[in-house]
């Protein structure tokens, strides 16, 4: 399985290293086509794809109560059954900010609905070298529009 600790993260893919490491994170609560297009255009961004997994505890105390929908265990393995996923790692933290600082990715990737000044940890990778993107947004495919349909539907 490619759910990895921290630990374990840092040693494979942490500086100095061979290779270009993108990483990304989320809450990934709904997979859905959105997020399997932007974790594509990711990878497609370097030679391995590291997402950072928000924890149980830190998507409620982001989200609120009654979430996550799904627990961390089953959101970490569907992502890595991605096929541009190559390894998953879970921060309990509210935002990746130590998890960036220690992995120090050459590429630090968020969807197009962040404004470049708004991602955390770019200051971080741009010091080290690094280059910090984002992504288009993949319009009509969002975890907000797939549980508004479901309120619609009750």
């Amino acid at each position: 399985m490619r759910l990895l600790s921290r630990e374990t993260l840092v040693a494979r893919f942490g500086p100095p290293r061979d290779g270009t490491v993108v990483f990304t994170n989320g809450c990934f609560e709904l997979l859905h086509r959105g997020h399997v297009e932007y974790l594509a255009q990711a990878k497609a961004l370097g030679d391995v794809l590291v997402v950072g997994l928000n924890s149980d505890a830190s998507v409620q105390r982001l989200r609120g109560a009654g979430r996550p929908l799904v627990a961390e265990a089953d959101r970490a393995a569907v992502l890595v059954a991605l096929r541009s996923v190559d390894a998953v790692t879970l921060f309990d933290e509210d935002t990746p900010l130590e998890l960036i600082s220690t992995l120090l990715p050459d590429v630090l990737v968020k969807g197009g609905d962040y404004d470049l000044d708004g991602i955390v940890g770019r200051e971080v990778v741009e010091e080290a070298g690094g280059e910090v993107r984002a992504l288009p947004f993949v319009e009509g495919h969002s975890t907000t529009s797939i549980l508004d349909r479901f309120k619609y539907a009750e």
